[in-house]
């Protein structure tokens, strides 16, 4: 398996500078990531880097709980999309799921999946089992491509990673044909063999580089056109 292109690059630092961004997405490219996910306000420089691969520009709308408006979070995404964003990892509401205000979320989604292929972060570490497996059918009904776990702030630590591959697993049930990512604590191989073992089709972290150099026993400098030397 190529696990590189399992892997969304994460880079969510607030107030990086354009050099930190284009460093890390000349990494992404040197690696050859299925994709770099970043914040708003990264989303053009990372596109300038980035033009004319196949790495997908991700990005993070409304962290950490998907509190704002849905007209705000339309706009969001709308101008990601002018800034050059591939796909929207949209935070769900979270608080209004849990108020069970059931209607108003998937609406929501629905609104901006039809603006730039989603990938809805569920917030997996609030929710309950069964609240998980409603929010994965939610997103399926709305659109979208994919179902996420969790992005920064997430309540559930890295020594609760089985707890996320059991989501992982409520998650692949519930929402058959769309794509699961797991993100949140995962550092290695072995975390990344646990979520892929649950069922994730995508591993969102800030350690793709280090993931791969141990999977391939290689060095940063030992990466050659995008590939990994076998």
């Amino acid at each position: 398996m190529n696990i590189t292109k399992i892997i969304d690059q994460t880079y969510l630092k607030k107030g990086a500078s354009e050099e930190e961004i284009r460093e890390v997405a000349e990494e992404a490219k040197r690696y050859n990531f299925r994709g770099f996910c970043v914040l708003p306000e990264h989303t053009r420089i990372a596109k300038e880097v980035l033009k004319g691969t196949d790495i997908k520009v991700t990005t993070l709308i409304d962290e950490p709980t998907g509190t704002s408006p849905c007209s705000k979070r339309v706009e969001m995404v709308e101008k990601a999309k002018a800034d050059g964003s591939d796909e929207a990892d949209l935070v769900m509401k979270i608080d209004d799921f849990k108020n069970k205000k059931y209607e108003e979320v998937l609406e929501d989604l629905k609104e901006i999946a039809k603006i730039l292929p989603t990938k809805v972060i569920i917030g997996s570490g609030y929710l309950t089992d069964e609240e998980v497996k409603k929010a994965s059918e939610m997103v399926r009904e709305a659109g979208a491509i994919c179902v996420k776990t969790a992005t920064v702030d997430d309540p559930l630590d890295r020594s609760e990673l089985p707890e996320k591959a059991k989501h992982l697993r409520i998650m692949k049930e519930s929402a058959p044909g769309l794509l699961i990512k797991a993100a949140g604590g995962v550092r290695n191989m072995a975390d990344l063999e646990m979520m892929l073992e649950a069922g994730a089709d995508i591993i969102g972290t800030s350690s793709g580089v280090e993931i791969v150099d141990e999977a391939k026993g290689t060095k940063s400098d030992e990466i050659k056109n995008g590939r990994i030397i076998e």
